[in-house]
């Protein structure tokens, strides 16, 4: 039952806020819109320069929250995610990853992209995190316990 809200929140939502922090320890949370890949890989295109991009390069390791906001106050639920994101570089997985943001993005109705518009004098570049950890939280207790789920 844990497992299938965990895949109702990672299918049904587009944006996912990515908690990263900078060489020194300072705290950015960010909103990117993804998409997913057997709910072990989450993909996003970024500007480079952006400050959750630049974190990402001197500290891989961030958390992921992504919350079903459609529901009334009181009866939401998110997944919660630890992961190890890095900016896709290798072409093969440019093209494997962008095939993925692509299919959710034209499912989503807002347009196939592909390998051209994050490489070469593109602005923007692939961006992937791979979950190492999911979780929701324990509806039954008081407080942020959370429950480890397996989507």
């Amino acid at each position: 039952m844990h497992e299938s809200i965990a895949r109702r929140i990672l299918d049904g939502t587009s944006y996912a806020t990515l908690a990263t922090a900078d060489a020194e320890g300072r705290p950015w949370a960010s909103p990117v819109w993804f998409a997913q890949e057997d709910y072990r890989e989450l993909f996003w295109v970024s500007d480079p320069g952006a400050r959750h991009s630049r974190n990402v390069v001197v500290r891989p390791e961030l958390a992921l929250v992504v919350f079903d906001s459609t529901v009334v106050p009181g009866e939401g639920q998110a997944v919660y995610m630890s992961a190890t994101a890095a900016r896709v570089t290798d072409p093969a997985e440019i093209e494997r990853g962008i095939g993925v943001f692509s299919r959710v993005s034209v499912r989503k109705g807002i347009g196939a992209w592909g390998a051209e518009r994050v490489s070469g004098d593109a602005r923007l570049r692939l961006y992937r995190a791979v979950v190492s950890e999911h979780s929701i939280l324990d509806k039954e207790t008081v407080g942020d316990v959370r429950i480890p789920v397996s989507p």
